[in-house]
């Protein structure tokens, strides 16, 4: 696509909107009231108000390669913290796809310069579930698995952040869910983790214990 196209794209949308609501832009500036944080992987073929199907303002995004929560990563805590105490979210989503780079990286290591320190977290994963990837011989079913495996992670790493957890002591959310978008279908698939049993077994190590303070 040549670079002034997007403008040309812009004017039109602008256009479409405010044929079907001359009001649509003023409400739009009025605010947002998502119910959903959305964390998904920053490859251009994964957008998530598109195969969400929302529009704007009703949901809060989140992009990165692979889509990672590291504990470390200031952009991603700032996302989290507006997010669960200022928008006050009643969901958060970490959602992966099949066919994912970053997690292709993981399965064939090599020197990427920069990327290197932030694929760690994934090489994590594919050495905590080692014994079960190294024993699926199909290499694309592999690397689908390690995909889901990557979410679940993930999803764990969301539990472990202060917000969240002060969030739930006194709210109750967000509640936490694991997507995988598959890229060659167009299904979002819910991986169905039942997050409140996943942290249970790890909340002796991860629970801050945060309601009196």
């Amino acid at each position: 696509m040549k670079f002034s196209k997007i403008f040309e794209n812009n004017e039109k949308w602008v256009a479409e909107k405010l044929a079907l609501d001359p009001d649509y832009f003023e409400n739009l500036s009025k605010g947002q009231n998502p119910d959903f944080l959305y964390i998904g992987c920053s490859d251009s073929r994964v957008t998530a108000e598109d195969l969400m199907g929302v529009n704007p303002g009703e949901v809060f995004v989140h992009r990165n390669v692979a889509n990672l929560v590291i504990s470390t990563d200031n952009n991603l805590n700032a996302v989290v913290q507006y997010a669960v105490e200022f928008l006050k979210v009643k969901h958060i989503i970490i959602c992966g796809h099949y066919e994912c780079g970053g997690v292709r990286a993981a399965l064939n290591p090599s020197d990427m310069g920069q990327l290197n320190s932030w694929l760690q977290t994934l090489r994590d994963v594919y050495r905590i579930h080692r014994s079960e990837l190294d024993t699926i011989q199909d290499d694309q079913a592999r690397f689908d698995r390690l995909v889901e495996l990557n979410v679940i992670e993930q999803c764990i790493n969301i539990t472990k952040i202060d917000h969240v957890q002060r969030s739930w002591n006194t709210s109750g959310y967000p509640t936490v869910h694991g997507w995988v978008f598959d890229v060659r279908t167009g299904k979002l698939i819910d991986l169905g983790l039942n997050m409140t049993e996943i942290f249970g077994d790890v909340s002796s190590i991860y629970n801050l214990n945060l309601f009196n303070k």
